[in-house]
């Protein structure tokens, strides 16, 4: 569901599921959050960038598996939180630069993963959106990231419309680093990755991402915000919503 490979002390990990438009599924967040671990943890690599293939970034989360997960009972759903909620956290606050690049859409989720880099290169036709309460559901973790990045006064329309933005709409509201054509995005990227790294220190950007967490006071936020995610995704309102979704039902609140 992923790639991971090293090259020129980068860790690039790339969402490989192009045929679902990149949704998170349990096993692909498993599996980033091991990917991202690894990074983490490995001297030999100074920077993260977080890429995908096909034409979305990623669509969200896997409905499909969602609708499963309904039938969870609340510590079931709980687990498998706390395990999205520990890829946001580690890749906000982890002690490597994390760089995205954003070639198609991000929503929801996906949206949720570019709220959490320090950097994000996006395409010009990219669009972004928090797009859970369209079908019943919260982007209940990414609001604690996503406040701190762009403030409320911009966090707080996207969270509550699920209505999307254009890259350039991003950009102003400081979601997005920059935008670049899409011939051009990987080597912009990747030079501006090598540029960060070899005239700046490591330690100095650990200890300043680990120094921002800790004023950001995430704990308690990631807590409140796991509960609700969890009270959501039991909620008639989300059962209902997502079943709709997948049967292709035009919602109507």
């Amino acid at each position: 569901m992923i790639a991971y490979r090293l090259e020129n002390r980068v860790a690039r990990i790339t969402l490989k599921r192009p045929d679902k438009k990149n949704a998170l599924s349990p096993a692909m967040v498993d599996a980033l959050l091991s990917a991202a671990t690894q990074a983490m943890n490995d001297d030999q690599v100074r920077a993260i960038v977080l890429d995908a293939e096909g034409d979305v970034f990623s669509a969200g989360a896997d409905l499909e598996a969602l609708q499963t997960m309904q039938t969870w009972n609340k510590d079931e759903q709980k687990q498998d939180s706390l395990k999205l909620a520990g890829l946001y956290r580690l890749l906000y606050a982890g002690p490597k630069p994390v760089i995205a690049l954003v070639q198609g859409n991000a929503l929801a989720g996906g949206c949720g993963l570019v709220s959490v880099c320090d950097w994000v290169f996006a395409v010009p036709s990219a669009q972004f959106a928090y797009t859970e309460v369209a079908i019943g559901f919260v982007p209940a973790m990414v609001s604690v990231f996503l406040c701190r990045k762009m403030g409320e006064g911009f966090a707080r329309p996207l969270l509550l419309n699920s209505a999307r933005i254009s890259a350039e709409e991003a950009l102003h509201s400081g979601l997005i680093y920059r935008i670049v054509d899409s011939d051009g995005l990987e080597r912009t990227a990747l030079e501006f990755v090598q540029h960060l790294i070899a005239r700046n220190s490591g330690n100095s950007i650990a200890l300043i991402k680990g120094l921002l967490a800790r004023n950001a006071g995430l704990d308690q936020a990631m807590a409140n915000a796991i509960e609700t995610n969890v009270e959501a995704r039991q909620s008639e309102a989300c059962k209902s919503g997502v079943s709709a979704f997948l049967r292709k039902e035009k919602l109507s609140w």
